[in-house]
């Protein structure tokens, strides 16, 4: 049998214990909104299953719900078609940490409105459908599919109010774009990551335009060659967007040491394209030896003439 002491020290770390994991979970609490679901930050691995938040997630966490904030706005500012609800697609899902806490903090608050994730892994589609099943997500929706692909695909309504993509890849936000213009999106939120198309051109042709000019050393190293092809690939999109009727703003998404791929553009819908954004588009990729680009990324455009 065990001594009194000893009963005394198991009670004393017992008593301990469910005190050092309440005041986790307080702790846990008081960083999320209020009635957040911690069953389901706990199913997308956010919070342990003791309901810890460690400092990776509290990362992840902390990019994705400031993404929530920027879209929570433009939900309450947006009016649906009459009889119809919000709808938005999130491309290059993943794991949709995007598409469930926006369900989670405001469709389902809502009562109405719909989600469609989009994503190429089918065992991601799977997992999310199942667990949109086991939360009683009801009106979310998950596609395998590519972003490009999506744009034909009848199981999507013909318009989509809002379209997403955080850290879609390289030229799957340019994908993602086409889908806004083609779903008449009243308003897109992008995030764009790993921008290789317009460097591997540059490193292809030595933008010969530049290439005696002292320009040319823009992208001498393969460091600052990509680095200035990640930054025209989002001002060539930017403008494009400018010139198919959007107002487009460009900030941060969070501070730099929480992600290095950290440009928010949001783009809504003014209904006023702009002749300059697609001329300044045009001399853009002719001073930089990027024509090829034209038809196959903004194809708009290239069907207009030139002014």
């Amino acid at each position: 049998m065990k001594s009194s002491a000893s009963k005394s020290i198991a009670a004393g770390a017992h008593q301990t214990g469910a005190s050092g994991l309440k005041h986790t979970e307080n702790t846990v609490v008081a960083e999320l909104r209020p009635g957040q679901s911690l069953e389901l930050l706990k199913e997308l691995h956010i919070l342990t299953r003791d309901g810890r938040l460690n400092q990776d997630s509290r990362r992840k966490l902390k990019q994705v719900e400031h993404l929530v904030q920027f879209i929570e706005k433009i939900l309450n500012e947006l009016t649906p078609a009459e009889g119809q609800a919000l709808t938005l697609a999130d491309h290059g899902a993943g794991k949709s940490y995007l598409g469930f806490i926006l369900y989670d903090l405001w469709f389902k608050p809502h009562g109405n409105g719909v989600i469609y994730g989009i994503e190429t892994r089918p065992e991601l589609v799977r997992r999310s459908r199942e667990l949109a099943q086991r939360l009683g997500f009801e009106r979310m929706r998950f596609l395998n599919e590519s972003a490009a692909d999506s744009a034909h695909d009848a199981a999507l309504p013909a318009r989509i109010d809002v379209v997403t993509a955080l850290h879609a890849c390289d030229t799957a936000t340019d994908d993602a774009i086409a889908f806004g213009l083609a779903k008449r999106a009243q308003a897109m939120v992008l995030v764009p990551c790993c921008q290789a198309e317009v460097a591997a051109s540059l490193r292809r042709h030595k933008a010969l335009q530049l290439a005696r000019t002292p320009l040319a050393e823009l992208w001498r190293h393969p460091l600052h060659t990509r680095e200035i092809g990640s930054q025209l690939t989002n001002v060539l999109r930017c403008l494009y967007l400018q010139s198919q009727g959007y107002a487009v703003t460009v900030t941060e998404l969070v501070g730099w040491e929480h992600s290095l791929k950290n440009e928010l553009i949001i783009a809504r819908w003014m209904g006023q394209r702009q002749r300059a954004a697609a001329e300044r588009l045009r001399a853009l990729l002719d001073e930089f030896g990027l024509q090829e680009l034209l038809a196959q990324r903004f194809p708009a455009l290239s069907v207009e003439a030139p002014a």
